[in-house]
C-alpha cells in the first residue's frame, strides 16, 4: 500500500533468507510455532505456555541491558546473575504453577518535545524476563499477521525503512494530499478489554491470557503510592510494543487495508510506525473522508486523534505549481520520525521529497547535550571527547539521510561550541581561546558530519 513491490526493494533471492527472524536463529520449538502460524492465519494456539521455559527465559535475560534501572524490587541484573540457573528454574516453576505475580510498575516521567511529560514504566527484573520470553513467543505468531506497512517495534524493521517507504510512496504514487496523523496518548489509552479480546483471536491458551491480564492490572507505583491501571500499557515494558502493534493491527491496519481494497478512498498509501502514521491520497475529498472515518473508527476503541498533530495538507509533485497559481506560499511540510519532509526538485528538475532534521528535535537534543556537558565539565578531556564522539556518531547514524547534510553540519558545529564553552568554564585563571581550542580539536578530533544512508533512486509514477 506504500507503493513498493516489497520491503526496501529487497531482491527476491535475498528476501527468502531475510525474514523477520532468520530461520537458523529460531529455536526448533519456535520454528514449529511459526510454521503453524504461516499455514493458517485463523489458527488459534491453545497450548503455548510450555514454550516459556528456562531456555526462553535465559534468552530474555541475555537481552536485558546490564545498566538498566531496577524496578520496585530493587534487583539488578548483576545481582540476579550471581545464581542465574537456580533463579531461572525457580521462575519457570512459578510461571507454570500459576503462582507468579507481577509487581507494580515504577513510574517516572521524561520530558516530551512539546514540553509535556511522558510517563515511563520501569518493571521489576523478573517481570522483564517473563515479558521478554512471552513477547518472543507471541511475536513469532503475529509477525505472520502484521501488515507490510507496519514498521514500528518489529524485528528486521527500522525507522529508516519506514522513512524510505514514505519517500518512495510520495514519489511513485499519484499523491496530492498527505494526512499526517498521531494518536493522542496512545500507550495510556489502550482499552484492556478490547486488547484481551484482540489477543484472543489468535491466542486461546488461558494461562497466557491470564499472564497478559495480570501485567495490565499490576498497577503503577509513583511517589511511593500505588495506583490502579484501568487503561494503557506502560511504555518501557518488554511486551508493550507487541501489544500496541496487536491493538493497532485490529483497530486500524486491517480496517484500512480492507477499505482500501474496496476502493473506499481512491488511490492511497499508508505507512505506520507505532502510533504515528502517514497517509497519502490523490484527491482531497478522499483525504477528508478518511479523516472523518478515522475519527469514528478510533473512537470505537477509546482512542482519539491528536488535533494539533493531525493535518491534511497539499503535498506532492504538483503542489507547488497549484499553490503558486492560487497565490499561496510554497507547499506545507510534515514531520515523521524526527524528520521534516518537504517538496523539492533534483538537479535535473525531477520532483523529489527531501528530509531534514526536525528543528524541535535538534533543539531538544542540543539542550540535553548542553546540560550533560556542564555536568561533565571537570572530567578529563579524553573522557569528554569519548562521550561527545558517541553523541555525534549516534546523531549522524540516525539523521544522516541524503539532503540533510546542512542540518548535520549545524548540529556538529553547535556541539563544538558547547564543548568550547564548557572547557572555558573549567577555570577562571586561564581562559581558553579559539586558537587553543582548535589545537585541542587537532589532538581530539570530533567526527565529521556525513551521510550514512545512501540515496535510493525512485521512478516517479504518472498522475
Amino acid at each position: 500500500m506504500e507503493g513498493r513491490d516489497r520491503l526496501g526493494g529487497t531482491p527476491p533471492e535475498e528476501a527468502t533468507a531475510r525474514t523477520q527472524c532468520r530461520k537458523n536463529e529460531l529455536p526448533p520449538n519456535l520454528e514449529r510455532v511459526k510454521q503453524a502460524a504461516q499455514r493458517d492465519r485463523r489458527t488459534q494456539f491453545t497450548a503455548l505456555l510450555h514454550h516459556v521455559n528456562v531456555e526462553s527465559l535465559g534468552r530474555a535475560f541475555a537481552r536485558l541491558r546490564r545498566g538498566a534501572s531496577p524496578g520496585v524490587d530493587g534487583r539488578t541484573v548483576a545481582q540476579y546473575e550471581q545464581d542465574l540457573a537456580a533463579n531461572l528454574a525457580a521462575l519457570e516453576q512459578r510461571v507454570h504453577r500459576g503462582s507468579y505475580q507481577p509487581l507494580p510498575v515504577r513510574r517516572v516521567h521524561i520530558p516530551k518535545a512539546d514540553g509535556g511529560q511522558r510517563p515511563l514504566g520501569i518493571l521489576s527484573l523478573e517481570d522483564k524476563i517473563v515479558q521478554g520470553a512471552v513477547a518472543e513467543l507471541l511475536g513469532v505468531i503475529y509477525e505472520e499477521d502484521f501488515k507490510e506497512f507496519s514498521y514500528g517495534f518489529r524485528p528486521g524493521r527500522s525507522c529508516h525503512q519506514a522513512l524510505e517507504a514514505v519517500q518512495t510512496a510520495l514519489i511513485r504514487r499519484p499523491v496530492n494530499y498527505v494526512l499526517d496523523a498521531d494518536i493522542r496518548s496512545f500507550f495510556d489509552s489502550v482499552d484492556h478489554e478490547w486488547l484481551l479480546r484482540m489477543v484472543a483471536h489468535r491466542i486461546a491458551d488461558p494461562r497466557v491470557l491470564r499472564l497478559i491480564e495480570r501485567w495490565l492490572k499490576a498497577g503503577v507505583l509513583e511517589s511511593g503510592e500505588w495506583q490502579a491501571t484501568e487503561t494503557g500499557t506502560p511504555q518501557g515494558a518488554g511486551i508493550s510494543p507487541l501489544l500496541a502493534n496487536i491493538f493497532l493491527h485490529y483497530a486500524l491496519d486491517n480496517w484500512v487495508a480492507k477499505r482500501a481494497r474496496e476502493g473506499a478512498w481512491g488511490a492511497m498509501f499508508i505507512v505506520r510506525y507505532a502510533d504515528d502514521f502517514v497517509m497519502g491520497f490523490k484527491q482531497e475529498r478522499d483525504g477528508q473522508a478518511m479523516l472523518a472515518a478515522l475519527k469514528e473508527r478510533l473512537g470505537k476503541f477509546g482512542l482519539e486523534l491528536h488535533e494539533a498533530k493531525t493535518r491534511l495538507i497539499e503535498f506532492g509533485r504538483y503542489a507547488a505549481e497549484r499553490r503558486g497559481r492560487r497565490g499561496e506560499r510554497r507547499p506545507e511540510t510534515f514531520n515523521f520520525l524526527g524528520f521534516t519532509h518537504y517538496c523539492s526538485q533534483s538537479r535535473d528538475g525531477r520532483f523529489v521529497v527531501k528530509r531534514k532534521t526536525q528543528s524541535k528535535r535538534q533543539a531538544r537534543k542540543l539542550k540535553a547535550v548542553r546540560a550533560e556537558a556542564k555536568r561533565r565539565m571537570h572530567e578529563p578531556v579524553a573522557e569528554q571527547h569519548r562521550w561527545l564522539c558517541q553523541v555525534l556518531r549516534g546523531h549522524y547514524a540516525y539523521f544522516g539521510l541524503p539532503c540533510n547534510l546542512p542540518s548535520l553540519k549545524s548540529f556538529g558545529h553547535a556541539v563544538k561550541r558547547l564543548w568550547y564553552r564548557a572547557l572555558r568554564r573549567r577555570s577562571r585563571k586561564t581562559r581558553l581561546t579559539w586558537q587553543r581550542f582548535s589545537d585541542l580539536l587537532a589532538q581530539f578530533p570530533l567526527p565529521e558530519p556525513h551521510i550514512t544512508h545512501p540515496w535510493l533512486p525512485v521512478q516517479a509514477a504518472s498522475q
